[in-house]
């Protein structure tokens, strides 16, 4: 069992790459490659700091759920973070907004992937989360940007690097188109088509089926987990559900887009 003292290190070394923004070793030196529970509380380490230094939570991000991005990071399972309301960057998709800093990022990343809020909470006995309790759930669908990173030099990861790592989190984008998943305008998740580009250049592709086969299966998973570690997913949570394809780097004065079907075009650009 990994120590407090371990946690703490590993917790603090994370913290300083972030605040410094220089890349740290690895942190499975800390906490193995194997004690989840590890894993997770430094996690918690991380999300508490930053609530006490005045950010809240907005809701979840679900990590490694395509093949693709599986490959990427050398994993071989999800895993779930935290978003946090400084980690809110969707003013920059407004048309005519200035870009999004890259000030807070490492070694940033852009994926593409469906988001969901929730309009009441899931907080059920983990037995009782289905496919469709978790539909019945959602108030809308919409396009995401997630802006990943990595505090661990060269994205040098295993699985409990980067669950420690809040799961890679960095930033995120979210469209103001919102879809419900039934009746007049109504989306099918697992039916969407992703492209990626950038700078007009097609960079990233893939489907709702590429995200644990739909992302509202992801959604289910994350709303177990969720139930296991105590703390449910709450009405008015934004949910980013997972990259619908690869990841890939981009730099400074890049303009990204996610083309995703059933949404309009959410575009960003960035600058240092």
């Amino acid at each position: 069992m990994t120590s407090p003292d371990a946690i703490a290190a590993a917790v603090e070394r994370l913290a300083t790459a972030q605040v410094t923004r220089v890349p740290c070793a690895a942190v499975r030196d800390l906490i193995g490659t194997d004690d989840l529970p590890a894993a997770y509380a430094v996690q918690q380490g991380l999300v508490q700091a930053r609530i006490a230094g005045g950010a809240g939570v907005v809701g979840r991000k679900i990590g490694a759920t395509s093949e693709a991005v599986q490959k990427q990071l050398g994993v071989d399972q999800p895993d779930f973070g935290y978003l946090l309301s400084d980690m809110d960057v969707s003013d920059g998709a407004v048309e005519g907004a200035a870009p999004i800093s890259m000030r807070t990022l490492v070694q940033p990343r852009v994926e593409a992937e469906v988001a969901f809020v929730l309009a009441r909470d899931i907080d059920v006995p983990e037995s009782e989360i289905t496919l469709e309790l978790v539909r019945d759930a959602v108030e809308v669908a919409l396009p995401a940007l997630e802006i990943v990173d990595s505090r661990i030099g060269d994205w040098d990861i295993e699985f409990t690097d980067t669950v420690a790592d809040n799961a890679s989190s960095g930033l995120f984008v979210v469209g103001r188109d919102g879809r419900p998943l039934t009746g007049d305008g109504a989306i099918e998740p697992r039916d969407v088509v992703m492209s990626l580009t950038i700078n007009d250049e097609e960079r990233s592709a893939g489907n709702g089926a590429a995200c644990l086969g739909d992302p509202l299966e992801a959604l289910r998973w994350l709303a177990v987990q969720a139930a296991r570690f105590g703390d449910p997913l709450r009405a008015g949570h934004l949910i980013l559900s997972g990259a619908l394809g690869p990841f890939v780097p981009f730099a400074p004065g890049d303009r990204v887009t996610a083309s995703i079907s059933g949404f309009a075009p959410l575009t960003v650009s960035f600058t240092e």
